[in-house]
């Protein structure tokens, strides 16, 4: 990986993706791009960002529907702010304002060579597309079921499976969906987050195994020992893990909480990253379900572990946050 190849971080919506983002930017090689896949503005619908129209939670993009996608991402990923497009729709003080901040990022990391790296978890069913047709290097993040759906349900969140289901291509091509079907209209939102949490896992592994682009990587093992987790993460990506970025992740993986909610604002972004002690945060995490409810996601996700084991580093490489969901 060398040039201007760019880094796509996805995963599941509360899988660590805008943290994992912002630790691999610590080393100052990369532009941090947030969720242009997200259907809520913001982060979403700015077209100086991605001058495309999103219509569903996890669009989905193929080698079939690519020709508007397909200008529209290698622009993103190049780096080339579209601002006649953006003040065309969004004209707001703090639209105006977002834009200077992204439209100089862009342009200045571009001047200087930087590579981008696009945050979004909306983008994890069209992983393999962002590694086929626009170069992209792609870390699938995963995290352990229970801390998964603790998180949501801490935030009160569901998933509506017909966004997934509606679109032709992506059971096409992703067949592990058309289990959810069955969930449509289901009430118990812990049962549709854990075959959410399934069909995903099994997609990711469908993925990083068809294409040696897309790198599989735990949130549990990152946060247990980031200074040696993103080391190797920034030599997978051929970043440099300078004495700059080690200093950056190492404040802030052991920073004190900034708060207690899902979210928060970094600059003009809306985002579910924030400093903190990622390894206090492993154990917080486990402890947001009833010890019920953690039963009842175990079974679920057939994996019969105790869920307050801490499973060994993994970083594989196999073959050749935000809204609500």
């Amino acid at each position: 990986m060398t040039g201007r190849t760019p880094v796509l971080v996805t995963g599941l919506p509360r899988s660590g993706t805008s943290w994992t983002g912002k630790m691999l930017t610590a080393g100052g090689e990369l532009v941090y791009v947030n969720e242009p896949l997200n259907p809520q503005h913001p982060p979403g619908r700015c077209p100086g960002v991605l001058n495309a129209q999103v219509t569903h939670r996890f669009q989905y993009i193929c080698p079939d529907n690519e020709e508007t996608w397909l200008p529209a991402f290698a622009d993103t990923v190049a780096l080339r702010y579209r601002f006649l497009a953006e003040l065309r729709r969004n004209r707001s003080p703090y639209d105006l304002a977002r834009m200077a901040r992204y439209g100089t990022a862009f342009t200045l990391g571009r001047l200087a060579g930087r590579r981008a790296l696009l945050d979004d978890p909306f983008a994890l069913f069209s992983a393999g597309w962002f590694a086929e047709r626009l170069g992209c290097v792609v870390v699938i993040l995963l995290r352990d079921p229970v801390s998964f759906v603790g998180s949501w349900q801490r935030l009160g969140w569901t998933v509506y499976f017909h966004e997934l289901l509606e679109q032709p291509l992506l059971v096409r091509d992703h067949p592990h969906l058309e289990s959810l079907r069955a969930l449509v209209g289901c009430q118990d939102r812990l049962v549709k987050a854990v075959a959410l949490w399934r069909a995903a896992r099994a997609v990711a592994a469908d993925l990083a195994a068809r294409h040696p682009g897309i790198l599989l990587a735990r949130y549990e093992d990152l946060a247990a020992d980031p200074g040696e987790g993103f080391r190797r993460l920034y030599g997978r990506l051929g970043l440099t893990w300078s004495a700059r970025a080690q200093r950056r992740v190492s404040s802030a993986c052991t920073a004190p909480a900034t708060g207690a909610g899902g979210f928060t604002w970094s600059g003009l972004s809306r985002t579910a990253y924030r400093p903190m002690d990622s390894r206090g945060a492993l154990a917080s995490a486990a402890n947001r379900l009833s010890p019920e409810e953690t039963r009842r996601v175990l079974e679920l996700a057939s994996l019969g572990q105790d869920p307050r084991a801490r499973p060994r580093e993994t970083l594989r490489r196999t073959g050749g946050g935000t809204g609500r969901p």
